[in-house]
């Protein structure tokens, strides 16, 4: 990770879990996470399953590291890294998922 003037330090995070809102079945949540499992980040897409398209998911995407939040517990970050370490070893981090 390294920082210029012109660009801004990005860390690359890993598909760990995605599903469906509880609240919407419009809303597609997904779960990002470091390869270490310490820290994700969650987005939510809106997703028409009725006609409209899924919301392209790549199996890892770059972010600011200040939009990342620590993981609470051992067991999450357990499966978050384990998870993470499968996106890593089957996907080149711009393939669809």
């Amino acid at each position: 990770m390294t920082t210029t003037e012109t660009e801004t330090a990005t860390e690359r995070v890993w598909m760990v879990h995605r599903t469906f809102s509880a609240d919407s079945p419009h809303i597609l949540v997904i779960v990002y996470a470091t390869p270490d499992g310490e820290r994700y980040l969650q987005q939510e897409r809106a997703y028409n399953r009725f006609g409209g398209n899924a919301p392209e998911v790549t199996a890892a995407i770059e972010v600011d590291p200040e939009e990342l939040a620590p993981v609470s517990d051992e067991e999450t970050r357990e499966r978050y890294r384990n998870e993470a370490v499968r996106m890593r070893e089957r996907h080149d981090p711009d393939d669809p998922v």
